[in-house]
């Protein structure tokens, strides 16, 4: 958008530089791009956003500058011009309108000018314009293209005497005007000279009446037509005042392959408050220097339109800000922008915002309009105020803490598709190839479906590592599955991790080389819980082919699962196990507990105890710790495995476990007396509970 120096001195009070002024403009969010002095004048380059279609005019931008520099606007001399009876024949019959559809125009309005002497424009004229790179046609041409520049509304000039048949001689007695779309067949050569073909989604303006012949005169809020164009020899015109749909417009152009000052406004919305002043500020004009008198005016559709309105709380405004405005500076902003302020409350305003401004919508769109007329330079620089965030936190921490836990512990995170291939389900045994939710038009058939468990997906992901000749494969993806149908699908949130080949350790002893199985899965999910606050966790042997369940508070939470032959030989893995849990994270964090707590370090000293047995195998270790713990309690602290042996001192069926028992009281040293009756009951429960036979040392 190009603007003039001078120009905006119609409408506000400068009294600084241009310089400074498109420094000013550059800090409000009004980039001028590049600024240059010519013929005693400054022409200004802004990048206007398509956000503000307000600011394609000189007096949209006057009003910034008069915000900005606290003066005062100065309106249009066409604002104060009034049409009363004596003047126009209202609604003379000679003028018919017509709208085919109101969503396509809101609003037409026409005027009638008779007596119209065209010739060349004033050099003022002449000169604003070529300043803002829009060459002189005639007078009339050149007053529209001002008013269009001046105001932001298009205007539009026919000869009317050219509206009727060619051939007709004389003035126009009686016509109609109607705003519809194009037919499949019509043509239309525009003022450029061009032949344009038009179909049902290009607007136009033609002469006669909705559902009868017509032809099209302009092509609606894009470009006239050259049958109707305004030259030399005119006498009469058709000013043309109108509010077209932006969407409209759009597609016209794009279709046409134009692009005109008018298409690029009516396409970013223009002020159907400012229609009846650019008429009227055109007519001012015509009037005084083409010596015109305008005879009849007439609209159709209505441009009544509520504004918004939206409630402005003082106090939130400054917190966001980071600044106390004063409450007369922040009235005083808004009102010099078009804003009516009214109060509403304590610290509180009810805004109504101008037609002009379709991009206010929202309170922090106001905090946003104060914060550039106070001068972002104004706000002064604080560091960030940081609250520990304490008590719960959301799904999304709990996700990148989970991935950070993971990769902790040395598994690396890969992401594979949420479509697969329908066949690539089958002979899982995890879901039904039909059960799962189809996508309508597929782009490939590997993406026929949406996942319905992402073991699938990782599984592929392992067998191509294993082609590239990793020997060890240990990965993990978080990411949604879907179930249910299609009238009701369901999203879930999942943790897949997979394992396979030979994990290696260096350790003081030298290289450790150990193939990975379910104990690899366990551990690590166990230390993921434990970092995650979730405490009673198992892991029981299911009946079915998915191996392991993993509870946590007796509710499933997942499952450890060893692909089946005929799915390895799927992914050409030869030789190798693949070992998978899939844990669904939803329900896994409604038991996760961040929250830590600090404890006193003990002051006695514990007294360790071991007890050996042997045992039949299938008897799961976390029975065996609970019952120990719970036997032993208060003063057992601490139970666990420190040895797991079979061989040929050990019955075939039967394995050997040493259970280190940790005895400690926070009251005082214990004794021998106190820990062996203690002991001998944790002894007794094995031997009682699960058959247990005591070794002796």
């Amino acid at each position: 958008m190009k603007v003039t120096y001078n120009w905006l001195k119609d409408f506000v009070d400068i009294r600084i530089s241009a310089q400074a002024l498109a420094d000013k403009l550059t800090m409000a969010g009004l980039e001028v791009t590049s600024l240059q002095e010519r013929g005693g004048d400054f022409i200004l380059e802004i990048e206007i956003t398509s956000n503000r279609p307000d600011c394609l005019s000189v007096m949209g931008i006057a009003r910034e500058v008069a915000a900005i520099t606290g003066r005062k606007l100065k309106m249009a001399p066409g604002s104060r011009l009034q049409a009363p009876g004596s003047r126009l024949q209202v609604a003379s019959p000679d003028l018919r309108l017509e709208i085919e559809n109101k969503a396509d125009c809101p609003l037409y309005t026409a005027r009638i000018i008779r007596n119209v002497k065209v010739g060349p424009s004033p050099e003022w004229l002449k000169k604003r314009l070529e300043l803002l790179g829009c060459r002189s046609v005639n007078s009339v041409v050149d007053i529209t293209n001002y008013v269009l520049f001046e105001l932001g509304e298009p205007l539009h000039a026919f000869d009317l005497d050219k509206i009727i048949h060619p051939q007709a001689k004389g003035p126009v007695s009686a016509f109609n005007i109607v705003v519809r779309r194009a037919g499949a067949k019509e043509k239309i050569t525009a003022i450029d000279a061009s032949e344009k073909a038009l179909d049902e989604d290009i607007l136009v303006i033609a002469s006669g009446t909705v559902g009868e012949t017509s032809r099209p005169l302009a092509i609606a809020g894009i470009m006239g037509g050259k049958e109707t164009e305004v030259t030399g020899e005119t006498k009469n015109i058709l000013l043309e005042a109108a509010v077209f749909s932006p969407i409209t417009v759009r597609l016209g152009r794009q279709k046409l392959g134009l692009q005109t000052e008018s298409s690029y406004r009516f396409e970013r919305g223009v002020d159907y408050q400012m229609v009846e002043q650019a008429s009227l500020r055109a007519v001012q004009l015509i009037e005084r220097l083409c010596a015109g008198r305008c005879v009849s005016a007439k609209s159709c559709g209505s441009p009544n339109k509520k504004n918004k309105q939206i409630n402005l709380n003082l106090c939130s405004a400054r917190k966001v800000l980071g600044v106390d405005i004063a409450t007369p500076r922040i009235k005083g902003i808004l009102a010099s922008l078009g804003f009516k302020v009214k109060p509403k409350a304590k610290d509180s305003f009810l805004v109504e915002v101008p037609a002009y401004r379709p991009d206010v919508n929202l309170e922090i769109d106001l905090t946003e309009e104060i914060a550039r007329i106070f001068g972002y330079e104004s706000i002064p620089t604080t560091l960030p105020r940081i609250t520990p965030k304490i008590g719960s936190v959301g799904t999304q921490d709990l996700v990148s803490l989970t991935k950070n836990i993971l990769v902790g512990l040395g598994l690396k995170e890969v992401i594979t598709y949420s479509l697969i291939d329908r066949g690539l389900l089958n002979g899982w045994g995890l879901t039904e190839s039909a059960s799962a939710l189809e996508i309508l038009n597929p782009l490939s058939k590997e993406q026929e479906v949406l996942r319905p468990t992402i073991i699938p997906g990782l599984s592929r992901c392992v067998g191509y590592n294993l082609n590239q000749k990793q020997g060890y494969v240990n990965i993990f993806e978080i990411g949604k599955i879907f179930s249910g149908s299609a009238k009701q699908p369901q999203e879930e949130l999942s943790l897949c991790i997979a394992l396979c080949g030979t994990h290696a350790l260096l350790l003081k002893q030298g290289l450790v080389k150990e193939e990975v199985d379910f104990l690899h899965l366990k551990g690590i999910l166990e230390a993921l819980f434990e970092r995650l606050g979730i405490k009673d966790c198992s892991f029981n042997t299911n009946d079915t082919h998915y191996g392991i369940s993993v509870y946590v508070n007796k509710e499933n939470v997942g499952i450890l699962t060893r692909l089946r032959k005929n799915i390895l030989e799927k992914f050409d893995i030869k030789n190798k196990e693949v070992f998978l849990a899939e844990i669904f994270l939803d329900r896994l964090f409604s038991y996760a507990d961040l929250n830590k707590k600090a404890v006193v370090l003990p002051i006695y000293p514990g007294i360790s105890r071991d007890i050996s047995v042997i045992l039949r195998e299938g008897i799961a270790l976390e029975d065996i710790l609970k019952a120990v713990r719970d036997k032993g309690a208060p003063l057992l602290r601490e139970a666990r495995v420190v040895d797991y042996y079979q061989g040929k001192q050990i019955p075939a069926g039967f394995r050997g476990l040493t259970i280190s028992c940790l005895y400690r009281s926070d009251e005082r040293t214990l004794t021998e007396a106190e820990i062996n009756p203690i002991h001998s009951l944790v002894s007794f429960v094995l031997a009682d509970k699960f058959s247990a036979q005591i070794r002796r040392a």
